[in-house]
């Protein structure tokens, strides 16, 4: 199947889901499909992936595509059973930045989308900040894919079941930095039971697959939205963000 009929699909899905749960049509998602590759050649090895989360395998007919719709038909854990939406994640491919949050709220879990709420709206103005955006240069996620029943924190047994989708994508969208965006994210994928204050606005690494990525951790945009104190601090990790990027090259 070609790019352009998987987008007319979706489209189509897309629109019947908007008029179904709201009776509008809603704003137009982007996707980023690819023509599907031909059969793959045999011969596929594990990854190590670094303590993040169990084993993955690769596979030449990988993508973000795939990865979605296996998270859409996931019922691996007791969120499946309780979501409207599962929210796999969305951006562009090869981002500069991978963020990386708790996982769906109720906007998310009605959209399908992640980081879409007051919190998203917020994520969205302190990415714009530092040249950043989920459009252009960015991609966005959640250690759980699933929304938590009243927002709880997702248990141990979920944010494990979903590890191997984060990884893959990962692998797959190779970020130049990763963000980590408060302390269930950074608590689920460093493996501490540390406060996020003692965590966050240093430079550390994160390894998946057995590539390492440069990973800096602040507060998530809803502990913003609760104390307007933590705001000055999350800008300062912002600029450091910003500076470490103007490093790299490309970062631009």
């Amino acid at each position: 199947m070609t790019s352009i009929e998987k987008q007319k699909i979706a489209d189509f899905l897309d629109l019947a889901q908007d008029f179904y749960t709201s009776g509008y049509k809603g704003e137009k998602r982007e996707y980023h499909f690819e023509d599907d590759a031909p059969a793959a050649q045999s011969g596929t090895g594990n990854i190590d992936t670094g303590g993040v989360g169990s084993a993955i395998t690769t596979d030449k007919t990988e993508s973000l595509e795939k990865i979605a719709a296996e998270i859409r038909a996931c019922y691996n854990c007791s969120l499946g059973k309780t979501r409207t939406n599962a929210a796999p994640g969305e951006g562009v491919l090869q981002p500069l930045v991978l963020v990386i949050g708790e996982g769906p709220g109720a906007d998310e879990d009605a959209q399908g989308r992640p980081f879409v709420g007051r919190a998203g709206q917020l994520l969205d103005k302190m990415l714009a900040s530092i040249n950043l955006s989920r459009n252009t240069n960015c991609f966005i996620a959640n250690v759980v894919k699933c929304r938590p029943p009243n927002n709880r924190d997702p248990y141990p047994e979920e944010t494990a079941s979903c590890a191997h989708f984060l990884e893959r994508q990962i692998t797959l969208l190779k970020p130049k930095f990763i963000l980590i965006a408060g302390k269930i994210a950074m608590q689920t994928l460093l493996k501490t039971t540390d406060a996020i204050g003692k965590r966050r606005g240093k430079i550390t690494e994160l390894t998946v697959g057995g590539a390492a990525y440069p990973l800096l951790i602040t507060y998530h945009p809803a502990a913003l939205l609760r104390n307007e104190e933590l705001k000055r601090p999350a800008w300062e990790d912002l600029k450091l963000l910003r500076s470490k990027l103007d490093e790299i090259k490309g970062g631009n």
